[in-house]
């Protein structure tokens, strides 16, 4: 008989918001996984199965977690693990050029644009260029829940970003598109969601945690974007 399982869903580590290229780890970024690798290996959680996104951030953040975790393992790329792409999202609903976000004001305004634009994306009222239906983006999330509860079991880890860990916890709890969006939100950088899974099922245990964070040590390392 199969034993039951945990998933660990990892937010990439901080990338570069605000730059022109954001799909790149940050100093900081880096340095958040790796120690996120470091509490793995100080519990001796030992991965059964690795999964990742295609994205940069999620190969070099899987790549920062290993030099922590001071073991080699081979990662299964899924893009269906991949982002959102949040600019079309939100031209999607705001054609009108927007200035880069570097006030506290434009970061403001952008997540409430990206807000009003995940709903009318999930609920079918937009589609932003470029992407597929949200029923498309879903599937693919669930395709690696899937994967995982078929073919693993033991400690299993996925490196991805809020948007499909979010999707994944909403569809494990049969929330409305709504939670998906405030769960999204909430997402911190290298943020550890738990969930228990056998042959048949996921269930939630933890979400968007930073045990590898805690104390005033690493304080100033929490981020959201």
């Amino acid at each position: 008989m199969r034993r039951m399982g945990t998933l660990y869903l990892v937010r990439h580590g901080q990338a570069s918001f605000g730059s022109d290229d954001y799909d790149q780890l940050s100093e900081l970024g880096a340095r958040q996984c790796e120690r996120l690798g470091a509490y793995f290996r100080e519990r001796d959680v030992r991965f059964d199965g690795v999964i990742t996104g295609t994205l940069r951030r999620h190969t070099q953040s899987f790549e920062a977690l290993a030099r922590g975790l001071q073991a080699r393992h081979e990662a299964l790329a899924m893009p269906g693990l991949n982002e959102y792409d949040s600019h079309a999202v939100v031209h999607a609903i705001h054609p009108q050029p927007l200035p880069r976000a570097r006030t506290p004001e434009e970061v403001r305004q952008h997540f409430r644009l990206l807000r009003e634009g995940l709903l009318a994306w999930m609920e079918g009222r937009a589609q932003p260029a470029g992407m597929p239906s949200f029923e498309r983006f879903a599937a693919g999330v669930v395709e690696a829940l899937d994967h995982v509860r078929t073919r693993h079991d033991g400690a299993v880890l996925i490196v991805s970003s809020g948007g499909p860990i979010s999707t994944a916890v909403a569809h494990v709890l049969g929330a409305p598109p709504q939670a998906m969006v405030e769960l999204n939100l909430r997402m911190r950088n290298s943020a550890v969601t738990e969930l228990a899974f056998t042959p048949k099922r996921h269930a939630l245990i933890t979400f968007n945690t930073l045990p590898h964070l805690e104390g005033a040590d690493y304080a100033s390392w929490v981020t959201h974007t």
